[in-house]
């Protein structure tokens, strides 16, 4: 028996995902209970002895961000006062991640906040997968690990019908990603350029790359309004035939991009992984579901025994 028993727990964010994970490494998934009493308090309370254990606690934090924020916080406060000898926090999904500089004079650098916050707790490591800006892993004085799910992703297209694809990125940003996928698939890349005219609105002025009979695979990191869903009519006035396929690591799902995309006869496909719990009224015959609990679980085995990583963080 090791010397730091391994735990995986999890709060309220996304149990079914840590519950895959602990399936994997065959660990039992730890005894824990959330509260969220009527004036909205959250209370936290470990129902077991974690004493100088290792912990891995599973906690994306998508909606409602601020809730599972303050869940995995008190968490954290928890595993520190029953002495634990290390607890790491596996985020698949980092809150606050567009909000990693100051784009105008006097607004706060959120992502900054919520490093700040996971390390005063008593954070030993955080783990998060595709992160928006990876600019961010700079924030910590802990070790960070930030991986990535485009192999993951990436073998779902890995098929002869989707010889006749090509790879679009939505924006310049994105396009060493998309650059990523274009390489382990070997389909041509194609770059649309926008320009943002609101927080939530953005247009395409135009795309650099030969679309002309191919049927797109536009990539992305993380799905919420669905503004890069209005993108394709760019592609198609390029010359893009078939359906598209979308492909995006984080399903946040907003109302707007459902709506989007059940609307949308061209599009055949929007394939996400399961870093964020899905609730069934989302969930329609075009969403692609892939699982993310294989290389979560990898992750947790090598750095739990203390081997290396490197090929399995972000990359591009």
């Amino acid at each position: 028996m090791a010397e730091h028993p391994l735990r995986i727990f999890t709060g309220n964010a996304h149990p079914q995902l840590a519950n895959d994970i602990a399936n994997i490494l065959d660990v039992p998934l730890g005894k824990s209970k959330t509260v969220i009493f009527p004036d909205s308090e959250t209370y936290v309370i470990i129902d077991e002895v974690v004493r100088g254990q290792d912990i891995f606690i599973v906690q994306p934090c998508s909606i409602p961000v601020n809730e599972h924020l303050m869940e995995l916080l008190l968490y954290l406060d928890a595993f520190r006062r029953a002495s634990v000898h290390s607890v790491s926090v596996l985020m698949p999904y980092f809150p606050y991640a567009r909000q990693d500089r100051m784009a105008n004079g006097r607004e706060a650098i959120s992502a900054r906040v919520v490093a700040n916050l996971l390390e005063n707790q008593g954070a030993n490591r955080v783990i998060y997968v595709d992160i928006h800006n990876q600019a961010i892993q700079g924030f910590f004085n802990i070790p960070v690990d930030p991986l990535t799910a485009i192999p993951v992703l990436a073998e779902y297209f890995r098929k002869d019908c989707y010889k006749d694809c090509v790879i679009v990125s939505p924006d310049v940003g994105r396009a060493g990603v998309a650059g990523k996928y274009a390489e382990l698939l070997n389909l041509p890349l194609v770059v649309m350029h926008k320009r943002r005219t609101s927080a939530t609105e953005t247009h395409t002025t135009h795309v650099v790359g030969d679309i002309r009979g191919r049927r797109p695979i536009i990539i992305d990191d993380v799905m919420s309004s669905g503004s890069v869903l209005k993108q394709i009519d760019a592609l198609y006035d390029a010359g893009a035939e078939g359906k598209a396929y979308f492909c995006v690591t984080h399903p946040v799902l907003l109302p707007t991009a459902i709506q989007q995309l059940n609307e949308d006869d061209r599009i055949e496909k929007l394939v996400v992984t399961d870093t964020i719990s899905i609730p069934p009224e989302k969930l329609s015959s075009k969403i692609e579901v892939v699982s993310i609990a294989p290389l979560l679980a990898k992750i947790i085995e090598r750095i739990y025994h203390g081997f290396s990583i490197s090929d399995l963080i972000y990359q591009h």
